[in-house]
């Protein structure tokens, strides 16, 4: 049993913008986790700039805000990434 999965056209623009290219049986949870785990190497590399003196306390909250606007497809729950419809069993009903 496979199932497909379209893409909302703005959701593969984030995820283009992040290097991931999607097959249309890859599942939304994947994608999810992949891009976590990017935020969640950036933040970390931010937090270590922060700790190394590279960059000013100040300026960190800032440095923040602008890491989670170019990972705003996190907080969109993964049933809005898909076109209604879409991620159905493709077998579903065919053995009747």
């Amino acid at each position: 049993m496979t199932s497909t999965y379209t893409y909302r056209r703005e959701v593969l623009e984030q995820l283009w913008r992040h290097g991931l290219n999607p097959l249309s049986t890859t599942a939304p949870r994947v994608l999810r986790d992949a891009i976590n785990d990017l935020y969640r190497y950036e933040i970390r590399r931010l937090r270590d700039e922060l700790l190394a003196n590279r960059i000013e306390k100040r300026d960190y909250a800032g440095r923040v805000i602008e890491l989670r606007k170019r990972y705003l497809l996190l907080s969109v729950p993964i049933a809005l990434w898909l076109e209604p419809g879409s991620g159905e069993d493709k077998t579903a009903g065919e053995e009747q």
